[in-house]
């Protein structure tokens, strides 16, 4: 198995934010950066999906498939070029916690380790085997989402969560104003990663 690879999503059209949601500036910093800042603290392989050249000094890459297929193409784009695990995440996440991502690789056994919130697969704060790019691909050839494809394989559902201090941040979109003005009402300002590494 390969090392674990971390994919940030930043394809979408942001027609929601009504801005590049990426750059969307969250306690002084773009919103992107929180993420990635959680994403290096639990690996050095980290890649911004759906982007050309460098994205916030990080490696990007396009998806594989043209146009746009959604977060499912982004997830085979990553898992296409990986030959380990892949960590999941969306450049709206600012609140993303390492303790939670440090969790959800430590539990990952081959299966996608996906926590589950009030019934629903938090898809974009996940963990993806390899083994799921070209079934990956073809839902989003299909314009299927990611959940289509997990419906499919057997899934560690993560029903636990709250034991590890996590409260739903970590999975939190910010896709608009209101989404961004209620976030930091309920968390706060996002902490960063600390000397600790955790944030």
């Amino acid at each position: 198995m390969g090392e674990t690879l971390v994919a940030v999503l930043a394809g979408g059209a942001s027609r929601r934010m009504g801005v590049d949601k990426a750059f969307v500036d969250v306690a002084g910093r773009p919103m992107i950066e929180w993420v990635l800042e959680a994403a290096e603290a639990v690996t050095d392989d980290v890649v911004v999906v759906g982007r050309r050249g460098r994205v916030a000094g990080r490696e990007a890459a396009m998806d594989l498939l043209e146009g746009r297929h959604g977060p499912a193409a982004g997830l085979a784009t990553a898992l296409a070029r990986n030959g380990g695990p892949v960590v999941l995440l969306a450049c709206d996440q600012p609140w993303v916690r390492v303790e939670t991502l440090a969790h959800l690789v430590e539990r990952f056994d081959d299966r996608p380790v996906v926590p589950v919130d009030d019934g629903w697969p938090q898809v974009t704060c996940a963990v993806y085997p390899s083994r799921l790019a070209l079934p990956m691909t073809a839902a989003a050839r299909r314009d299927d989402s990611i959940r289509t494809v997990l419906d499919t394989v057997d899934v560690d559902r993560v029903d636990d969560w709250a034991s590890t201090g996590e409260d739903g941040r970590s999975w939190y979109s910010v896709d608009s104003p209101a989404a961004l003005e209620a976030g930091l009402r309920r968390f706060g300002a996002p902490r960063g990663v600390s000397s600790s590494g955790l944030v």
